[in-house]
């Protein structure tokens, strides 16, 4: 249940583009494709590589703090939606506007 709860409120966040988790994707798997990139051009690896990836994409304590943020956001408007009894693209509407405020 809880993790329904979750997939709709990614979707309903990803169809008003206002989703910082779907940015965030985004961005790491541009991330890894630059990292995979700059180990394929120092020809590095087995521990090298894998030195050197994790090095490349580490998440920055900004990034973890403003995911947090936004996870948190998402849960209590969905704790909010869910105590006003909206459903269907009533509570779709509420929750894209709740977590963009």
């Amino acid at each position: 249940m809880r993790t329904t709860a979750i997939l709709v409120v990614a979707a309903t966040l990803f169809a008003a583009g206002f989703t910082t988790s779907v940015l965030a994707a985004a961005t790491q798997q541009e991330k890894m494709k630059t990292c995979n990139a700059e180990a394929r051009t120092k020809a590095l690896k087995g521990d090298e590589r894998r030195t050197f990836m994790s090095g490349c994409l580490a998440v920055s304590p900004e990034e973890k703090q403003a995911r947090l943020a936004q996870r948190e956001k998402a849960k209590t408007c969905t704790a909010e939606a869910k105590g006003k009894g909206l459903k269907g693209e009533e509570k779709k509407t509420f929750l894209a506007q709740c977590v963009a405020a």
